[in-house]
């Protein structure tokens, strides 16, 4: 085999794989965010979460896409890793439909198709027509390169050295590892399906070989979403893993399967007797179906595994505990005074969580201990979580028919919620500057520290008086709070001022400056939100008062 023909089938991988990125792409921007929201309905129960994980990988013809999406969002705690896995086992159904139209030979359609694709999405302006010349003209390029392979592979099958080196897949377990690692090199299980059903309708491998190589796909499938996981949080990581255990799983069903029943994949030949390449994907698709059909009972034993894998921690339970909601746990039917408290107590509960929050902040800036920078991710996300949660709460206590009074000071609850999770944003702020300062190895003087310590306790003092109003409604304390920002906003004046001095005088770190200036400003506006706090509802009343 020459050099020119190795480029050759290079090439051809290679435009499989843009086509195959191009059509996911277009299929993706074509739904808008449909497809998030699809996935977040997947939430019923499990049934559904394993339909609407076959649907979405059906329209973006990519497991790995959809698998990163459930990874976002147990990352974020919109889906939990019971629901998570559902999804996941259906897109290991979903990703199989490649290898089904892949298995009809259009490749001489291709230019065709390629030239249609390439008009609309070149010379049409509008956005909904571009996007499905964008999925067009991924669907000419993937079946463009198929063609390009197996008119690179030719020669391939007068290769004495590849021969010898197919010999060495008659191996079963070295088989398996091969598709393992092919499928981890490309980044799809779609991709190098496909790619051994190419070799094996090109006479290069049997039918055999390529049943083993499909099982080793499947394992191979989990790399992008391992790797993906790597910057999540432990219930991101544990959404991969439970990727991971489902295909090592399927692996060795099938593997038992094929050895205890050799006739079963005679089985899967006659359905479609003299066409490899259909053969191929049947035995794809089956052994994702058989998957699923076995391991859905199982589920939740396959969840607490991932558990095992990666061991809930005990901060992870207290997030787990704090991001439900206690007191508004129902909207039906209340009472608007019982309403309105029951919103207060979680905003009261949301609203010491940022306080901690900040106050770990400040400490992890002085100390830039990492850990410190996680629980303020944990506890900031937990915020967002229970602010999503409280304002749809509140919404929809709206609807009752509630005195315009009450109805009101429902309206500034949804303000107060906003308000707490600005604070927490804040406090996320300070704990990066954190990082930065120990990334860029920046210096600031014992004065400017000390300046800002004395900022922070005064922010922290704000918000704890300003809480304390908001629980007692009591008038008669709000000037105090308007004085204590104000203290909080003098102290940001100064800040700066001796910031501008330094500066002048040429002792200041230029990073840590910047650092410096941003964290005065976060930590006043800080301060800010408090005293919105403990205005709320008490501004509200004197107005409807009057």
């Amino acid at each position: 085999m020459t050099l020119f023909e190795i480029f050759t089938l290079l090439g051809g991988v290679g435009l499989f794989l843009y086509g195959m990125s191009l059509m996911s792409e277009g299929l993706k921007q074509a739904a808008g965010n449909k497809l998030r929201s699809i996935l977040e309905q997947a939430t019923a129960n499990r049934f559904v979460a394993v339909v609407v994980g076959i649907l979405v990988t059906l329209l973006i013809q990519s497991s790995s896409a959809t698998d990163m999406m459930v990874i976002s969002f147990v990352n974020s705690g919109l889906m939990t890793l019971s629901q998570a896995i559902g999804v996941i086992m259906g897109a290991n159904i979903g990703t199989t439909v490649t290898a089904q139209i892949t298995a009809f030979n259009l490749s001489d359609y291709a230019p065709f198709i390629l030239f249609i694709g390439a008009i609309l999405f070149l010379f049409v302006k509008k956005s909904g027509i571009k996007y499905t010349g964008s999925i067009i003209l991924g669907f000419g390029m993937l079946f463009f390169g198929i063609a390009v392979i197996k008119s690179a592979i030719v020669p391939l099958s007068k290769s004495a050295a590849f021969i010898s080196f197919l010999s060495k897949l008659e191996n079963p377990a070295v088989a398996v590892l091969f598709g393992v690692m092919f499928t981890a090199l490309l980044q799809s299980s779609s991709s190098s399906v496909v790619i051994f059903q190419t070799f094996t309708v090109q006479g290069l491998i049997g039918f055999s070989m390529a049943v083993y190589l499909v099982i080793g796909a499947a394992i191979g499938s989990v790399t992008p979403n391992l790797l993906a996981s790597l910057t999540t949080n432990r219930n991101g990581k544990r959404s991969a893993v439970l990727n991971l255990l489902f295909n090592l799983i399927r692996a060795a069903l099938m593997l038992l399967l094929i050895t205890i029943f050799p006739g079963f994949t005679k089985m899967i030949q006659n359905l479609s007797p003299g066409n490899v390449g259909h053969q191929v994907a049947n035995t794809h698709s089956i052994f994702a179906v058989l998957a699923v059909l076995i391991e859905f009972p199982f589920a939740n034993q396959i969840v607490a595994l991932s558990k095992k894998v990666v061991p809930v921690l005990p901060d992870e339970s207290r997030s787990v505990e704090d991001r439900k909601l206690l007191y508004l746990v129902q909207t039906g039917g209340l009472p608007s005074s019982v309403a309105i408290q029951q919103a207060k107590l979680e905003l009261l509960r949301m609203g010491g969580l940022a306080r901690e929050c900040l106050d770990t902040a400040i400490r992890c800036f002085f100390t830039q201990n990492e850990r410190l920078a996680e629980s303020v991710a944990e506890i900031e996300e937990t915020i967002d979580i229970l602010t999503d949660k409280i304002q749809e709460r509140l919404i929809s206590l709206r609807s009752n028919e509630y005195p315009p009074g009450d109805a009101g000071r429902l309206s500034q609850l949804l303000l107060v919620a906003s308000d707490i999770e600005r604070i927490s944003d804040y406090a996320e702020n300070i704990a990066e500057y954190a990082g930065t300062f120990k990334a860029r190895k920046a210096v600031m003087s014992d004065t400017a520290l000390e300046e800002l310590r004395n900022l922070g306790e005064a922010a922290l003092k704000s918000i704890d008086y300003s809480l304390n109003i908001f629980e007692s409604e009591d008038a008669g304390t709000l000037s105090k709070a308007d004085q204590l920002e104000q203290e909080v906003d003098d102290l940001q004046t100064n800040c700066v001022n001796a910031h501008i001095q330094r500066l002048m005088s040429e002792v200041c770190h230029p990073v840590a400056g910047v650092i410096f200036t941003d964290m005065v400003t976060d930590l006043e506006r800080c301060s800010d939100h408090a005293v919105n706090i403990a205005h709320a509802l008490i501004d509200h009343t004197d107005h409807t008062e009057h």
